[in-house]
């Protein structure tokens, strides 16, 4: 009976280290699997440098919407604690000075404006700290824990009435309309301090101008904040530094006199400087521009530019606690990696690099820094830098990736007509052979000044598992490859943006990678609008999704939000009505396309309003030309709801099959 006992136990051990040994049988990602992935969020240190809080987002099914939770993971990584759980969600987390308490912004209770909760970190319910009757932009607490400075956004009585119906917008602002803000009245956002034993609000600032990005000086007598006090705010991109004794009727003291865009401002440890970041131009020259690295005196006078040279975009900047060198994080070819400088001569080096894009950066101690890294396989995880070397806090997505089977990521450079050099990032299913022509996706990114990088991208994810090899292209107007890349297209939008395109699916081709007679490209924002352009010259692209995007340039003069930016770079319409023609081509001359194409937009878009999918939906279906529309409720130029981004991706692949994958007898 012993000896039977002893060959069942070992026979069921046996199975379970058979089991063990079993791989986990992969799948594609599919669309589905936007329900699973979570964000990770805004990580802030303790000041003993032992915790991180972060928050975690994650898809509430039921409700269909994401909620956002405050987590913690211990230093050393070995420990992980949940926070909040509930279903109002939890967000903007940060550690009291004293290391005690977690604050965080919650509209529990069925508040309508987030209101600033207080949680002991011992235990207990958190208690909610403040009763605000308006938008909280930002807060952060003093150095030594009695206040809190905030920024709040002036009431808007017009919307304050008895009943449900709302007053009538009144609008004489140059500036009158914003994605998601929606039509803009007066009123401004403002600089306050509230006590935390006695609860008074005290006011710091008042009038037309907004301020933002409040920090406390070292010694928590003064705060530094930005602001745009030029006479009328409304026309031109220009921001300065100011700092303001945090206390009633204080004058705030202008610091920066850029005529450009002065931004981020971060105390030394001493109190003695400020770091900053700054526009390479001043004047209203700024969408084509990138952010370098500043240091003022707190009393004012000609700041260092530490990055100057560099001619990549800075940000982030995080001064070390001996305040000797800033780290920043630097966006360079397709990554984004930790960079730092020196006080006491400039020099620059980098600290953590490679093939993956560092998103946020905050100081730890001496040479070690905490940052939130993705890479094209992994998305999004809390990792220490030590020395330069990366070390992994959490494993959020572990459990995400187990059973996934994701698209092989490489860079290549390829060559445009005019011998622009432009880089690119290639996904190809998993498993795929080498000389395998595919089907191909041309997924073009939005900005223009942004760059597609070795990050995990869920969207080319998800095309590339349909089948697809999925292209993007960093064209002429991306940031990463310097100040001058990044200017290219400046007044001559759709040229050499799509000679960049076209010079990637030419080598694609060449190599055997695409397949010719199987193209598609699609984008949102300014790849929507870059998808109409290139059908509107290339007929080669078989099916085509254009989301956010428009076309007939000069009809969206004063219904999106930048009509600033319009003015600087094409000039008034009736001064300049034939450069607006110009680059109105791919709806003038919309007889010339014959690709399929899928048109998309959120209904309450002023980013770029619908009235540019619907112009060119209804010119296609006039030409007989394969379209369909399709419409957000509810939604702004970013899709949120999570069944409507899983609608979106879906539709894509629909249409892309229709046309790009070969009928099957």
């Amino acid at each position: 009976m012993k000896n039977r006992s002893l060959l069942l136990a070992f026979l069921f051990f046996s199975t379970l280290a058979t089991q063990a040994q079993t791989p986990v049988k992969k799948r594609p990602i599919s669309t589905k699997d936007i329900y699973r992935l979570q964000t990770i969020s805004d990580p802030q240190v303790s000041p003993d440098g032992k915790w991180i809080s972060y928050g975690l987002s994650t898809v509430d099914t039921t409700k269909d919407k994401r909620n956002s939770d405050i987590w913690m993971v211990s230093w050393d990584g070995k420990e992980s604690v949940q926070l909040t759980s509930t279903p109002d969600g939890e967000s903007r987390a940060r550690f009291s000075p004293d290391g005690k308490y977690i604050s965080f912004v919650s509209a529990r209770q069925g508040a309508t404006k987030g209101q600033i909760w207080l949680m002991d970190r011992r235990g207990g319910e958190a208690k909610k700290l403040t009763d605000l009757k308006t938008d909280l932009e930002d807060y952060v607490w003093s150095p030594d824990g009695k206040k809190i400075a905030m920024t709040l956004r002036d009431p808007d009585y017009a919307d304050s009435a008895k009943t449900k119906v709302r007053k009538p917008f009144v609008l004489d602002r140059y500036h009158f309309k914003a994605d998601v803000k929606g039509y803009i009245e007066k009123g401004s956002v403002h600089l306050y301090v509230f006590d935390v034993t006695t609860k008074k609000l005290d006011t710091l600032t008042t009038g037309l101008y907004d301020e933002s990005s409040p920090v406390w000086s070292p010694d928590g007598s003064q705060l530094a904040f930005v602001s745009n006090r030029t006479e009328d705010p409304d026309r031109n991109q220009n921001t300065d530094i100011y700092v303001i004794d945090a206390k009633p009727g204080a004058t705030p003291k202008q610091l920066t006199t850029w005529a450009g865009s002065d931004n981020n401002p971060v105390w030394s440890p001493d109190g003695k400087r400020i770091a900053y970041t700054r526009s390479t131009a001043s004047g209203n020259f700024l969408m084509y521009d990138q952010p370098v690295l500043a240091v003022i005196s707190r009393d004012g006078g000609e700041p260092a530019l530490l990055s100057k040279t560099l001619d990549r975009p800075v940000r982030n900047p995080r001064w070390a606690k001996d305040g000797q060198t800033i780290g920043v994080l630097v966006q360079d070819d397709r990554q984004t990696y930790v960079g730092q400088y020196a006080l006491a001569d400039g020099k620059f080096m980098k600290v953590a690099s490679g093939n993956r894009v560092f998103g946020d950066l905050e100081t730890v101690s001496a040479g070690n820094w905490l940052t939130l890294m993705s890479e094209p396989h992994i998305p999004g995880e809390l990792y220490a830098v030590e020395n330069g070397t990366t070390r992994r806090l959490t494993h959020t997505h572990d459990a995400f990736l187990a059973p996934l089977e994701l698209a092989s990521v490489e860079g290549f450079t390829s060559k445009s007509k005019d011998g622009a050099q432009v880089s690119n990032v290639l996904y190809r299913p998993a498993n795929t052979p080498a000389n395998k022509k595919l089907p191909t996706i041309f997924y073009i990114h939005g900005g223009p000044v942004s760059q597609d990088e070795f990050s995990f991208d869920l969207t080319r994810q998800l095309l590339s598992a349909g089948g697809y090899a999925v292209v993007a292209v960093n064209y002429r107007g991306s940031n990463g490859r310097g100040l001058d890349y990044t200017k290219a297209i400046y007044a001559d939008w759709g040229n050499k943006e799509v000679l960049d395109i076209l010079g990637a699916t030419d080598y694609l081709v060449d190599k055997g990678i695409a397949d010719p007679d199987r193209l598609g490209i699609g984008g949102w924002s300014y790849g929507g609008i870059l998808t109409n352009y290139t059908i509107a010259t290339d007929t080669r692209f078989k099916a085509a999704a254009s989301g956010a995007g428009s076309s007939l340039q000069l009809s969206m003069y004063g219904i999106d939000q930048y009509t600033n930016q319009y003015e600087t770079e094409l000039g008034a319409p009736w001064k300049n009505t034939d450069k607006w023609l110009k680059l109105s081509y791919p709806f003038l001359k919309a007889d010339r396309i014959k690709t399929p194409t899928l048109f998309m937009a959120g209904e309450k878009d002023f980013n770029v309003p619908t009235a540019g999918s619907e112009q060119m939906f209804q010119a296609l279906r006039s030409l007989g030309i394969p379209t369909q529309l399709i419409i957000y409720p509810g939604q702004f130029h970013g899709i949120t709801v999570p069944s409507y981004q899983k609608d979106r991706v879906d539709r894509y692949l629909q249409w892309f099959d229709k046309y790009l994958k070969p009928k099957t007898l």
